[in-house]
């Protein structure tokens, strides 16, 4: 198996697990949330028009959709050309990163195109102050690039100098 059969594996994992996390989210908490850890962690299903922290959120419906598809869309053919490219160049954790952020990108961009706005529901807090709600496809782009971020500022120059 090639190294980028791999990272579609890793991409089709976190569109499908994003999605069904999503959808579940819609039917189990549309009509009442879930605490897990009361002050701290619930599920909450908040339909988000814009895009991280609600940015764009009151732009007009057209403006706030061609602007978030077409960058969700270049943020995921960007990260899938250039892993492709360099697929026998990347290390591991560079080349699994950019499928975390891949298959984030796509999951909520799944979201943008057939709902008009994407399904977040882990909300985390203390007390009254709320983190803003995200969803699996939100944490794996984060996970992916704080990943890509330590490699390129920390464990490159680490091997450099060894």
């Amino acid at each position: 198996m090639s190294n980028f059969q791999k990272f579609l594996i890793v991409v089709f994992t976190i569109i499908g697990l994003d999605l069904l996390t999503k959808e579940l989210a819609v039917r189990l908490f549309s009509e009442k949330d879930f605490t897990v850890i009361p002050n701290f962690f619930d599920f909450t299903l908040v339909w988000n028009k814009g895009a991280a922290f609600g940015v764009l959120a009151n732009a007009p419906d057209w403006v706030r959709k061609l602007i978030l598809i077409f960058a969700s869309s270049i943020a995921a053919i960007a990260t899938i050309v250039y892993a492709y490219a360099k697929q026998n160049k990347l290390s591991k954790i560079e080349f699994y990163s950019l499928a975390l952020i891949a298959g984030g990108a796509l999951g909520n961009l799944y979201d943008r195109i057939f709902l008009g706005q994407v399904r977040d529901f882990i909300d985390w807090h203390i007390f009254q102050y709320h983190w803003p709600a995200f969803n699996l496809a939100d944490a794996s782009i984060t996970v992916g690039i704080f990943l890509f971020a330590l490699n390129e500022l920390y464990l490159k120059n680490r091997k450099k100098s060894v």
